[in-house]
């Protein structure tokens, strides 16, 4: 009986872009779990740089030279469904937890409201935006469906800035307490270190599968 062995060199295994995505995004989980519970991510209320920006910043900036330098991941993220990725907005909804935090003093109100609001009408919004794509076919490429993203990026800008007005750092805008220091920690730390980043790709996704239908249409 003999074995037959492939020594062919050139032979690799293709583990699926899907599955190594998804063992990507466990790792990511525990890394910002362990820096959650560390508290690494934290500073003092008088430092103006907040640590914990970085835990958005970072993602954003590796997720762009993914799909700049990898056509393989460029090609998985333009197949995506741009419905099933504008649904999964709808779970901005919860960020109405935010203002029920700030009412049990957890969180300031500077960074509850405008943060907790704007997800909230980012989620509300979304099936009404998914109904617009199942319904009208040029939806997909119009500047409505733009706008909607463009929206969904500010709303976390506009958050990342009261969260760090909210800070302490800035007593002339915002003194007393709470600050909104339990975002550095975890569990909430989950939300600027995972979550955001998550609707980030999301929303950046749809944008670039915007621009190349449009440039499909124009030649």
């Amino acid at each position: 009986m003999s074995i037959v062995q492939n020594t062919n060199p050139s032979t690799t295994v293709r583990i699926p872009t899907g599955v190594s995505i998804a063992v990507g995004l466990a790792l990511w989980l525990a890394v910002v779990w362990s820096m959650g519970t560390s508290g690494i991510l934290t500073a003092p209320a008088t430092q103006p740089f907040r640590p914990v920006l970085l835990s958005v910043v970072v993602p954003v900036i590796a997720f762009l030279a993914a799909y700049a330098g990898s056509m393989r991941f460029r090609n998985f993220m333009l197949s995506l469904d741009v419905r099933f990725l504008t649904m999964l907005q709808l779970w901005r909804v919860l960020g109405f937890g935010f203002i029920t935090l700030y009412a049990y003093d957890v969180l300031p109100g500077l960074f509850a409201w405008p943060a907790g609001l704007g997800d909230v009408a980012i989620g509300l919004t979304a099936p009404i935006v998914v109904w617009a794509l199942l319904h009208q076919p040029d939806f997909v490429k119009s500047g409505r469906f733009v706008i909607f993203n463009l929206l969904g990026i500010l709303d976390f800008v506009v958050a990342a800035s009261t969260a760090v007005l909210a800070s302490g750092a800035y007593p002339e805008i915002y003194t007393g307490l709470p600050t909104s220091a339990p975002m550095e920690l975890w569990p909430l730390i989950i939300f600027p270190g995972f979550i955001v980043p998550l609707f980030l790709f999301a929303h950046l996704t749809v944008l670039f599968q915007v621009y190349a239908r449009r440039q499909q249409t124009s030649t």
